[in-house]
């Protein structure tokens, strides 16, 4: 295998697939990026058996072949090298030659035949839509992802394909986001299915602000093809629970908050939570709403926000960080607070298609 190469092009490439190598690998080979030189392209791939990922970038093929290096490794290589141009050859021992300007390295690889092939796609359900879209769902929700690995059909997201809409559901049982897109297709390819956090992560990382994204799905498999680059991952195998039963009905109070600054000031009070408690207070009385942390061994720290509000009086405690997690990655000006009683869940709603359900901390008065 012989080919030419820029060296922008190539580290863009590693950059794409090598987050998903696995550094505590049993099997050598899946240390390894299986690289494949033909038709004027290299193609790079990388998996960890349960999520693979491949990326096509153009280059100038002299001789067609395959085989692997160690990916981590080449990455430093090529990241380092003087020249703008890279020039690549393999002989039939799997050694890689790199040239680039005065530098020569020589890498020991493993032949392409023991690499594992991913899965294919050829009786899939198919759905489709823009990436700039997908990323900003998976922005809107991904944070919500359960890590407790004993319930683990919470550790990843819900694509839930149903009445010509893609909803995309993560909680952790203290809190749940929920994004709601419009995407047609047939429905006889209606399906429920898991994503886990790792093809979650790739996934967005993979999305650009350009171009569609098609999703296929078989069994047991979902494939996200982005046109340059193509992401499979193995699904998470189980029932997600009815997340419409934790959404409260009608909320006795909406209050409208400005996004940035609410966020900002519970940031600000929460320096002072304790760490045992880690619980914020939020007065809510005509016209303002007052942020309250307070400990007997840390101290108290407040901040009034004026607001147009003329409800009854509500005090409710949050956790800090849960509430301003969606803060963080929405983008809209302003959010609306719904809220029941001191006791219900709050929910934090923008636009149409977006909600976030946050359990109460009880308040100590």
């Amino acid at each position: 295998m012989k080919f030419t190469i820029s060296k922008e092009s190539l580290q863009q490439a590693l950059n794409q697939v090598q987050h998903v190598v696995s550094t505590r690998t049993t099997l050598a080979i899946l240390s390894n990026v299986l690289l494949r030189a033909r038709d004027g392209v290299l193609e790079l791939t990388t998996t960890d058996l349960d999520v693979g990922v491949t990326c096509t970038v153009p280059c100038e093929v002299t001789e067609d072949g395959a085989t692997t290096l160690p990916a981590r490794r080449l990455a430093t290589i090529i990241r380092e090298l003087p020249a703008a141009e890279i020039d690549i050859s393999v002989d039939e021992k799997n050694y890689a030659s790199i040239r680039s300007g005065p530098s020569f390295f020589k890498v020991v690889g493993l032949t392409s035949e023991e690499f594992p092939a991913l899965p294919r796609f050829d009786e899939a359900r198919e759905f489709s839509l823009p990436q700039a879209v997908m990323r900003d769902c998976l922005r809107k929700t991904s944070y919500a992802i359960s890590t407790d690995e004993t319930r683990y059909v919470l550790n990843g997201i819900l694509f839930s394909f149903k009445n010509n809409a893609l909803t995309m559901v993560a909680t952790d049982g203290r809190r749940l986001a929920m994004v709601e897109q419009e995407v047609e297709f047939p429905q006889s390819q209606e399906i429920d299915i898991i994503v886990p956090t790792k093809a979650v992560n790739e996934l967005a990382r993979l999305c650009g602000d350009t171009g569609e994204v098609i999703i296929r799905v078989t069994g047991s498999q979902v494939g996200f093809d982005l046109g340059d680059s193509l992401l499979i991952s193995k699904l998470i195998d189980g029932n997600y629970p009815n997340y419409r039963q934790v959404i409260p009905g009608e909320a006795k109070e909406r209050i409208v908050l400005e996004r940035e600054t609410f966020q900002r000031a519970i940031g600000r009070v929460s320096l002072l939570a304790s760490d045992k408690s880690n619980s914020v207070k939020f007065q809510f009385t005509e016209g303002q709403v007052e942020i309250i942390a307070s400990s007997p061994d840390i101290g108290e720290a407040r901040e009034t926000i004026a607001i147009n509000y003329k409800g009854k009086d509500i005090t409710i405690a949050f956790n800090p960080e849960f509430t301003m997690a969606p803060l963080r990655n929405l983008s809209a000006d302003e959010i609306t607070l719904h809220l029941i009683d001191e006791i219900s869940p709050g929910v934090i709603r923008t636009g149409t298609n977006f909600l976030y359900v946050l359990m109460p901390m009880r308040v100590n008065s």
